[in-house]
C-alpha cells in the first residue's frame, strides 16, 4: 500500500483517470463481448479481412473482455488503477500499430485515428492518476 508522508494510506487516485479508464474499460468490454459472441457479425462490420477464422475472433474478444475488466474493475473497486493503464496502454499501441502495418489489406479509414484516440485517452488516464498519487503522498 502507498502511504503519505503523514504514514496514513495515500488513498484512491485522479477521479478523471478513473473515469476515462471504466469509459475505455467499457468499450473493450463491449467490443470483446461482440468479438467473442457473434464473430460473424463482428467481422462482417468491423474486421472483414479474408480468410474468416471464428476462432481467432473467439480469441481476440476473449482478450479485449480481459482488458476491459481490468479497468472496470480497478476503477468501480478504486484499487491500484496504474498497472491496468498501463497494460491497457501498451496493448491499444500495439493493436494501433498493427493497423498501421496492415493498412493495406483493407479495414476503414477511420480505424488508426480511433485507436489513436484510444492510446490517447489511455495515456492522459496514466499521466493523471500518476499526479494524482504523487500529490497524496507528498501530504
Amino acid at each position: 500500500m502507498i502511504r503519505s508522508k503523514t504514514g496514513r494510506p495515500a488513498g484512491p487516485g485522479s477521479r478523471s483517470a478513473r473515469g476515462i479508464a471504466m469509459a475505455v474499460g467499457a468499450f473493450y468490454v463491449v467490443v470483446g463481448l461482440w468479438a467473442l459472441l457473434a464473430p460473424a457479425g463482428f467481422y462482417g462490420a468491423v474486421a472483414p479481412f479474408s480468410p474468416y477464422n471464428q476462432h481467432l475472433f473467439h480469441d481476440a474478444g476473449a482478450f479485449q473482455v480481459g482488458l476491459g475488466l481490468a479497468l472496470v474493475l480497478c476503477s468501480a473497486t478504486r484499487a491500484a488503477l496504474q498497472p491496468a493503464l498501463l497494460a491497457v496502454l501498451a496493448a491499444s499501441i500495439l493493436h494501433a500499430a498493427s493497423h498501421v502495418e496492415d493498412r493495406a489489406l483493407g479495414g476503414h479509414v477511420s480505424d488508426v485515428p480511433a485507436l489513436s484516440l484510444l492510446c490517447a485517452l489511455l495515456a492522459v488516464a496514466v499521466v493523471l492518476e500518476r499526479r494524482a498519487m504523487r500529490r497524496r503522498i507528498e501530504r
